[in-house]
C-alpha cells in the first residue's frame, strides 16, 4: 500500500513538472552574433540556424550584435532571460582571450554563461611571403634567429588570436620578431602579399585562397592534426613545435541557469545540423572544420582555452580598455 501511495505521488509529481523541453520551443530562437553581418562568424553561423530550426520546428534567427570585440553582444545574452531563446556564438578570442585583456568586463565568461555545444574550429595557418627564404618552421625559426626583430608578422590587432599565436611561436622558438597591429587581417595580409610583411599566423578562411593560388607559402597548421584543406601542410607538432597549438573555435552559449534539458536539445540539433552533408561540406569550403560535441566538451575546451591564452597575454603585459 505503501510503495503504491509513494508511486502515485511520483506520478503526481512527474505531470506538475513537465520537462521544459516538451513545450520548447514555442517562439523564434535568437543566435546573437557579436559582430557585425557579413564577417566569418556571421558566415558559418547563418546556415547553422537554417538546420537548427528545421530540427527545432520554430525560426532561428540570427541578431548580429556588433561592437567592442564582440562584448557587446555577450553582455546581452549573458542580461537575457535563461530560457533557451537567447544565445551567443562565443569565439576563442572574445570568450578566451578577451577576459585577459580587458581590465573590466560587464559579464563573466563562466559565471554568467551555460555551455551548449562548439561547432567549428578554425586552424590558424602560418604563412609567409613567397620570396623569404624559407620552406619550414625550423628554417623560419633559423632565419629569425640569425635576424633579431628583422622579420616583421602583421595581425588584425594587440592581444588578436594571430598576434598571441606568433607570440606563443617566438616564446617556443626563442626568437624575436617585429608585430605590426592592422585593423583587421584584410589590410595585413594584403601588405604581407605586397612584400611590406615577411609573415602571418592567422585563421585559415582568411588566408586559403591566397595559399592556393601561391600567393603566400604555408608553412604549418596549429591544430593538433592536419587540416583537410590542406592535406600537404604539417601541423605545428609535425614541424617540430608541439607546444605551438593555435586555432580558433566558434561555440554556442546560453544565459548561466538555462534549465539542462533545454540546453540538451539546443545541443542535440546542433550536433544534428553540423553532422549533416551539407554543412559539413560547406564549412570545409570556407577553411573551418565541423566539431560539434556535449556542452561539458565545449566547456572543457573553453576552460583550456582560457588558461593557455591567460600565461601568453600575462607574459606579454597587454592590456585593452
Amino acid at each position: 500500500m505503501i510503495r503504491l501511495i509513494y508511486a502515485g505521488l511520483a506520478l503526481f509529481g512527474a505531470a506538475t513538472h513537465p520537462s521544459h523541453a516538451q513545450s520548447f520551443p514555442s517562439k523564434p530562437v535568437r543566435i546573437v552574433v557579436p559582430f557585425p553581418a557579413g564577417g566569418p562568424i556571421d558566415m558559418t553561423t547563418r546556415p547553422l540556424a537554417q538546420k537548427m530550426s528545421e530540427g527545432l520546428g520554430a525560426p532561428v534567427v540570427i541578431d548580429n550584435r556588433g561592437g567592442a570585440n564582440g562584448n557587446i553582444g555577450a553582455e546581452n545574452v549573458a542580461k537575457s532571460p535563461a530560457d533557451g531563446y537567447s544565445m551567443v556564438v562565443g569565439a576563442g578570442g572574445g570568450f578566451a582571450i578577451g577576459p585577459h585583456l580587458y581590465k573590466k568586463l560587464p559579464f563573466d565568461v563562466f559565471r554568467d554563461f551555460t555551455p551548449v555545444s562548439l561547432f567549428v574550429t578554425l586552424p590558424q595557418l602560418l604563412v609567409v611571403h613567397p620570396q623569404l627564404p624559407v620552406k619550414t618552421v625550423k628554417e623560419l625559426a633559423a632565419l629569425a634567429k640569425a635576424k633579431p626583430n628583422q622579420l616583421s608578422f602583421g595581425s588584425s590587432g594587440y592581444g588578436s588570436t594571430p598576434h598571441l599565436a606568433m607570440e606563443l611561436l617566438m616564446r617556443a622558438a626563442d626568437i624575436k620578431m617585429t608585430h605590426v597591429p592592422y585593423k583587421g587581417m584584410g589590410p595585413a595580409t594584403m601588405d604581407l602579399m605586397g612584400g611590406q610583411l615577411q609573415l602571418t599566423f592567422a585563421d585559415m578562411p582568411v588566408l586559403l585562397q591566397q595559399v592556393k593560388g601561391g600567393k603566400l607559402r604555408p608553412l604549418a597548421v596549429g591544430t593538433p592534426k592536419r587540416s583537410a584543406n590542406l592535406p600537404e601542410v604539417p601541423s605545428m607538432a609535425e614541424a617540430g613545435f608541439p607546444k605551438v597549438e593555435a586555432y580558433n573555435w566558434y561555440g554556442l552559449f546560453a544565459p548561466a541557469g538555462t534549465p539542462k534539458d533545454i540546453v540538451a536539445r539546443l545541443n542535440a540539433e546542433t550536433v544534428k545540423a553540423m553532422n549533416h552533408p551539407e554543412m559539413k561540406s560547406f564549412v570545409q569550403s570556407v577553411g573551418t572544420e565541423a566539431a560539434a560535441g556535449t556542452p561539458e566538451q565545449l566547456g572543457a575546451l573553453h576552460k583550456r582555452e582560457f588558461e593557455k591564452w591567460g600565461v601568453v597575454v600575462k607574459a606579454i603585459g597587454v592590456t585593452l580598455e
